[in-house]
């Protein structure tokens, strides 16, 4: 992974790294094989930068580790779920742009700052 804020979650780590985060926790799901996945890892890695110290993110390969994707009813990749308090708050099954991915971030964590708010924000400064 290219980004150092992600985490690389497992079936072992699932519950400490997710469950228990005191920080709203981004889950991908994917596989190497999935063309859809290869094309948002990028918009993912932004987001773990972009949310660094606010959001965790973590990605499952879901080839390696299947007793978490399967608790989850993962049946498509690639998958966001958003978890908060241990809990789904909200789930992102396929391709997204990274407006939709933010949208719910906002809603869960209420930290919306796509690229248009920071610079209107920067703007009226």
């Amino acid at each position: 992974m290219a980004v150092e804020s992600i985490v690389e979650l497992s079936d072992a780590n699932f519950d400490q790294e997710v469950l228990k985060s005191e920080q709203p926790v981004l889950v991908d799901f994917w596989a190497a094989w999935c063309g859809p996945c290869k094309a948002l890892a990028p918009t993912v890695d932004e987001i773990a930068t972009q949310y660094a110290g606010k959001v965790k993110v973590g990605k499952m390969d879901v080839d390696r580790n299947q007793a978490t994707p399967m608790r989850y009813g993962i049946r498509g990749i690639p998958a966001l779920l958003l978890f908060k308090d241990g809990k789904v708050a909200d789930q992102i099954v396929g391709y997204v742009p990274k407006d939709t991915i933010e949208r719910s971030l906002a809603k869960v964590a209420g930290t919306y700052e796509s690229a248009a708010n920071t610079a209107s924000a920067a703007a009226t400064k």
